[in-house]
């Protein structure tokens, strides 16, 4: 039995199916509340979840309807932005990228999920801590569930380090240096493309990325304490690395400021034309298709750190929310309830590579026999760092973006980005307050 408030949902519900079968008599009109689920992404993937939502139906009589948004993030913001705002019963179920639940939060928009949790039904315990304690809680009470987990990693090629005298990937930054410059050498006499290391260095979010990682694995970091801070030696010596990767070692290609983003940081590796590469896990099936360069070539791990600092791995990912305006909260629960079921979750590993955050998945035995690297990407979690959590993020990372890219160009020194950001970033806080 399910607690107060849900019980309360159920009441509702009672309640609702009363004014339906009136609605339906001689003379009266009104259509019954439905149930929606706004999803996007690329075609194949909502295609996948109208799948699983036709299972969910047979399951339970529940109807949904999938409303399909664009694959662009920030236009699938923009629309959840827009119907959030005005109050709107629909969306009742939808995907929210990992840094927009803060915003969400701070902006009233979700309803509380902590009264449907039972001992025999879905709970935030199955997830891991690292994951959900950090992104869906506020002020003791979970107001979203991962639906899958994103997380920055290294891919290596495992030949080429052999052939060239490697005995594996690099622990330290200093050593993936020494085998991209090796190896760079020795394969550019066939292959003149071919780069040593390629990663996301254009201007957008995925660079904001691609820089929390450079400066926690150089022991720096983002600073949230009474004010954001980002003023560090460590940030600047780690942005000072990232530059040398392009102009000075040259192991990364000139176009990763113009040009570099996840598709074509993977498509150059997956061509043959990168020893390593940084990116989010959905590229290592894509790797492993018929027709890939790399097909069985390539390895996994964390990314590199400098001597006394650990691995770091981005926190990416999309979760469940419910609106707090949704008219159908039980309904919406239990379609939750069935996309972060163990079946449902295991489902998207073994068919899109999506990673879940339910431990239990983990240990299937299908899951170990057939999905590679399980206890890598396990270690990789538990060094994962997440991007501010304030309401204002959007603002602080076209900030960070702008200078981090413009030193990657040149057209500031580390310092100078560092200076800059810092004083952008201050005036954003007399704006909106510090956090």
């Amino acid at each position: 039995m399910q607690k107060a408030a849900c019980g309360a949902m159920g009441l509702m519900a009672s309640f609702l199916v009363v004014i339906v079968l009136f609605a339906a008599l001689p003379g009266c009109t009104g259509d019954a509340p439905r149930l929606t689920f706004w999803v996007g992404g690329a075609p194949q993937e909502v295609d996948y979840w109208e799948q699983l939502v036709i299972g969910f139906e047979k399951d339970t009589g529940i109807d949904v309807e999938i409303i399909r948004q664009p694959a662009a993030t920030e236009q699938r913001k923009q629309g959840l932005v827009i119907a959030l705002e005005s109050g709107r019963p629909d969306p009742d179920v939808f995907l929210m990228d990992i840094i927009w639940i803060s915003q969400f939060v701070q902006s009233d928009w979700l309803a509380p999920l902590d009264s449907c949790f039972g001992e025999n039904s879905l709970h935030p315990r199955q997830f891991f801590p690292s994951v959900v304690d950090r992104v869906d809680r506020r002020n003791n009470r979970y107001y979203a569930l991962p639906a899958f987990l994103d997380v920055g990693l290294l891919y290596y090629r495992g030949d080429l380090l052999q052939r060239h005298g490697f005995t594996g990937p690099p622990a330290t930054w200093d050593a993936l240096v020494e085998q991209a410059l090796v190896v760079q050498a020795a394969e550019r006499r066939e292959n003149p493309g071919f780069n040593g290391f390629v990663w996301q260095g254009a201007q957008y979010e995925g660079l904001v990325c691609t820089f929390l990682e450079f400066i926690a694995t150089h022991g720096g970091g983002i600073s949230i304490d009474g004010t954001v801070n980002v003023s560090l030696p460590a940030n600047e010596k780690a942005l000072q690395f990232m530059q040398d990767l392009v102009r000075r070692h040259r192991v990364s290609p000139a176009n990763t400021y113009t040009e570099m983003k996840e598709e074509e940081v993977r498509r150059g590796f997956q061509r043959g034309n990168a020893l390593f590469e940084r990116n989010w896990l959905y590229a290592w099936s894509l790797h492993q298709r018929p027709g890939s360069a790399v097909r069985g070539s390539i390895g996994l791990a964390p990314l590199p750190h400098l001597p006394g600092a650990e691995t770091a791995a981005t926190l990416g990912g999309w979760h469940l929310g419910i609106s707090k305006t949704s008219d159908v909260k039980d309904q919406a629960w239990k379609l939750v309830e069935f996309l972060l079921s163990h079946d449902t979750q295991k489902k998207l590993l073994m068919k899109l590579g999506w990673y879940s955050c339910r431990r239990d998945v983990y240990q299937d035995p299908e899951v170990q026999s057939q999905v590679a690297n399980i206890e890598t990407l396990q270690q990789i979690v538990n060094h994962a760092v997440s991007r501010p959590d304030l309401p204002y993020y959007d603002h602080i990372s076209r900030i960070l973006q702008r200078y981090v890219n413009d030193c990657l160009a040149g057209k500031h020194s580390p310092r100078e980005a560092i200076t800059a950001m810092q004083q952008e970033i201050d005036r954003i806080e007399e704006i909106y307050g510090s956090p």
